[in-house]
Order: C-alpha cells, then sequence, then structure tokens
C-alpha cells in the first residue's frame, strides 16, 4: 500500500526513441539557462521518496544525475530506479549513469547539482534542507518540514535569505478540489466561516523489539542523526527487504505520529480556506492517548481545539471523515482525497465512488464567476510547479514559510497532546504566553555532530 495513490502512474514509458542533451554543468552556463536541464541530486531513496522522484522524472526539464542514502543498499535501488527510467524513455542501455553519495553533504558541494529532492525520515528534514539552501541548491522538502518549531524558524529563515527556490511536500494544494474548496470557502459561498473540522486518526501501539545486529549497508549513527542514541532493532528503522511502511513514523524520537505525517497536510489545507496561512492559533488544548509499553510510542487517539484571532475553532479527531469540514453560517464545504482515508497503517481504497467535494447544498459548489473572485494559486502537479518555479524564481505553491507555519500547528498541538492542558500560543513570536514547560518543547537537545545547531552558518 502507498501513502500517495492520488499521485498518477509515472511508470509509463515513453514513446519513440529520443535522444537527451548534453548536461553542462550550471557553474559553467550561469543557473537553469531556459533550455538546459535542471540537475537534481535525490536524498533518501526510501519508500516515500521513490514516489517523489519518479513524479518528477516525468518532466523533461528534470535530470535526476545522483542520489544519497545512509543505506546502501537502498542508495543502489534507487539509483537503479533512475538509470532504468531513463535506458526505457530512451530506449537505451546506458541513456545515463547516475552518481552515488553516502553522505548528501558531499553532494551538495557537487557544483553540477542545481535542485536537491530531501525525502529522508522526518528528523533529517530540517538540516539537509537548510544546508542545501546554504549551497545555494532549490530544494523540494517532505513534509513535516521540521521536528520542532526552533528549527523550522531557523530553516524558514535561511531560505527566504538564500533565495532558493523551496517546495514543499504538501501536495494536496496541487490535487483541484483542494484549492476549490478554499476558493469557495474564502468567497463567502457558505456566509462566514466559523468553524473547521479536520479527520486525522491517530497510530497504533506496537510490540516490543529486541536489540539486534547492525546491518553493514546502514549507516545507522547518521541515520539516527541529532536524536539520542538507541540500539538498533529493524521495526524501529526501516524494512531491510521491502520499502513497507517504516517502524520509525510510530517512534516519537523521530517525529510526532500522524500529527505531522498527515497533520502538515489537512492544517496546509485547511489554514488555505481559513486565510491563516501566514500565522496560526492563539491557543490550542487537546487530549490523547499514548502507549504504556511497547517500541512505538507516538499518539494514539485524540482531539484538539485550536481557536484563531479571526474567530474560527479548529477541531480535529479521528471520530471525524478524513478531510477537512468547512462550516459557515449559511453551509458546509466537505473536502477529501476522495476514494482514500488514513488508517492505522496506511492510506487504502474505501470507496470507489466517495466524494473527494461535498457541501450543505450542491449549488454551493457551482463554479465562481465575476471579476472581483479571489483566485487561489493554481498548480496541477507538486513537483512541476517545483520545477516551474526554479526556471521562473516564483514563488511555489507550498513556500517554507506557509510550510513552517501548517508544521508550527501540528507541533503546538503535539506539545497540547502531552501536556493535556489548554496553551496560549502567541505566532507572531512564536512562543507560549506565561509558560515556561510549553516553550522548553519548542525545541529538543542534539545529538552532536548532527543538528542544525551545528551547521556552520
Amino acid at each position: 500500500m502507498k501513502r500517495r495513490k492520488f499521485i498518477s502512474n509515472t511508470m509509463t514509458a515513453a514513446a519513440g526513441t529520443m535522444v537527451l542533451p548534453t548536461i553542462i554543468p550550471s557553474s559553467v552556463i550561469g543557473k537553469n539557462p531556459p533550455n538546459d536541464k535542471i540537475n537534481i541530486g535525490w536524498i533518501g531513496c526510501g519508500r516515500q521518496g521513490r514516489g517523489d522522484i519518479m513524479d518528477t522524472m516525468r518532466f523533461d526539464s528534470a535530470m535526476v544525475m545522483a542520489v544519497s542514502d545512509v543505506d546502501s543498499n537502498r542508495m543502489a535501488l534507487g539509483k537503479k530506479m533512475v538509470e532504468d527510467f531513463y535506458n526505457r524513455k530512451t530506449a537505451s542501455t546506458s541513456a545515463v549513469t547516475v552518481k552515488s553519495y553516502g553522505d548528501y553533504k558531499e553532494m551538495l558541494l557537487d557544483k553540477s547539482v542545481d535542485a536537491v529532492m530531501i525525502t529522508t525520515p522526518d528528523h533529517w528534514h530540517s538540516q539537509p534542507g537548510i544546508e542545501a539552501a546554504l549551497a545555494g541548491k532549490d530544494i523540494y522538502l517532505e513534509k513535516p518540514t521540521s521536528l520542532t518549531i526552533t528549527e523550522g524558524r531557523l530553516l524558514s529563515d535561511v531560505v527566504r535569505r538564500k533565495k532558493v527556490i523551496l517546495q514543499v511536500g504538501t501536495q494536496q494544494r496541487s490535487s483541484p478540489q483542494w484549492r476549490i474548496a478554499a476558493e469557495l470557502v474564502r468567497n463567502g459561498r457558505i456566509g462566514k466561516l466559523h468553524t473547521v473540522k479536520i479527520g486525522l486518526p491517530g497510530d497504533p501501539a506496537g510490540p516490543e523489539a529486541p536489540e539486534m545486529p547492525i546491518p553493514k549497508n546502514l549507516n545507522y549513527d547518521m541515520w539516527l542523526g541529532s536524536t539520542p542514541y538507541v540500539y538498533y532493532t529493524e521495526i524501529r528503522v526501516h524494512p531491510q527487504k521491502d520499502f513497507d511502511r517504516p517502524g520509525w513514523l510510530r517512534c516519537e524520537q523521530f517525529g510526532a505520529g500522524m500529527i505531522t505525517g498527515w497533520g502538515q497536510h489537512h492544517f496546509d489545507s485547511a489554514a488555505w480556506g481559513m486565510d491563516t496561512e501566514l500565522t496560526g492559533p492563539v491557543s490550542i488544548e487537546a487530549v490523547a492517548q499514548f502507549p504504556k509499553s511497547g517500541l512505538w510510542d507516538v499518539h494514539g487517539d485524540f482531539m484538539s481545539i485550536a481557536e484563531y484571532k479571526n474567530g474560527i475553532t479548529q477541531l480535529t479527531s479521528g471520530t471525524y471523515p478524513n478531510g477537512v469540514r468547512y462550516e459557515g453560517t449559511e453551509g458546509w464545504i466537505f473536502v477529501t482525497r476522495g476514494a482514500y482515508t488514513a488508517t492505522s497503517s496506511d492510506p487504502v481504497v474505501i470507496d470507489k465512488n466517495a466524494k473527494s467535494l461535498d457541501a450543505s447544498d450542491p449549488k454551493i459548489l457551482t463554479p465562481l464567476t465575476g471579476s472581483n473572485v479571489l483566485r487561489l494559486y493554481e498548480s496541477s502537479s507538486q513537483t512541476g510547479n517545483w520545477l516551474d518555479c526554479i526556471k521562473s524564481r516564483k514563488e511555489p505553491i507550498s513556500p517554507v514559510e506557509i510550510g513552517h507555519r501548517a508544521c508550527t500547528v501540528c507541533l503546538v498541538t503535539h506539545i497540547a497532546m502531552k501536556l493535556g492542558r489548554k496553551l496560549n500560543w502567541d505566532p507572531d513570536k512564536e512562543k507560549f504566553i506565561n509558560d515556561d514547560e510549553a516553550n522548553s518543547m519548542l525545541s529538543r537537545p542534539q545529538r552532536a555532530p548532527y543538528g542544525t545547531n551545528y551547521i556552520k552558518m
């Protein structure tokens, strides 16, 4: 099962035979001339990244030329997948040779690499994102954008200061129903918006797992990165024989569970309709169940209530249908991915006839017309939009600051889950008000030499 089944199949071979142009390093002829390929390095060749990179390679403007992973087996499979794609596309047995880097920092030193796609585990998002920006590379960064609010703020500041293009992998923005729903809400089709209900499940507890020998193909110390050292066991990391759902997704050491896993998607989409993309809630309260034993320790069932300065209340729980429901004084709109939902294992097909967009009255969903209509940013592909913006230098549909703000909602909700009480949040200062305990959770200790604290700016 795959987390992103709504992404179109990108494995179709191109008809006929074509010849790829010579790859000329950007350092020789300038960054991304109009007719030149965008040379891309892929960091993190695991399960999520395989879909992202295939979706990217279908665009003629992209040329994936390098791969990097701390697991040499996965890196070799990633290299082969990319080379096989170009071989099929060109009907050749040697169309391209992809470089391999066991350490992504060496890839960032490669002047011929214009941009990087970062599809690593959650605790390895902000650091390579910041280092790529400092190296002048454009970036596609999988969500969540950060593990903590402190490192997320640093990431956004550095990316904007270096003026690189960063696209966050919140691809719901490139599916039309999410944009249409937000446009209808922002244009008043349901009257005054007062409540948003978000359906988001938790994860199950897991078994105890004994220590295992570290595979020779895995640089486990680097994989752990800035997080504390813990013994290796396969279900804490990722499967060695396939690309099934990795166990780290259910370990708080490496993320926060569904609240960041699917949460950044839905909080980002909700903010689009709420017109709160560049701010956040002023208060947050949450209750959650956490496992009392076992290796997996992220949250299970939960309920959160967030209040915004504009008077909107946002409720999030697994008891709601997976998706976002906007409720106003004159009706409601519900938007989802359609035939998919998040379950304890992954998104799975539940109903081929499920509506991706619904409303209390069908008239609410009729197209907007008129010269005074507010139109939102339109994209048909998250990766395609990223590539277009690398060429044009325009802001992408999911820029870093909006991504950071959506991730912040995830993280303050998680802090409220852990503390079990109402917290008052200042979205401008990005601090909790009069709450030292909550503010101590805005960052985490980092294990040298890894982590954003140890980046040379």
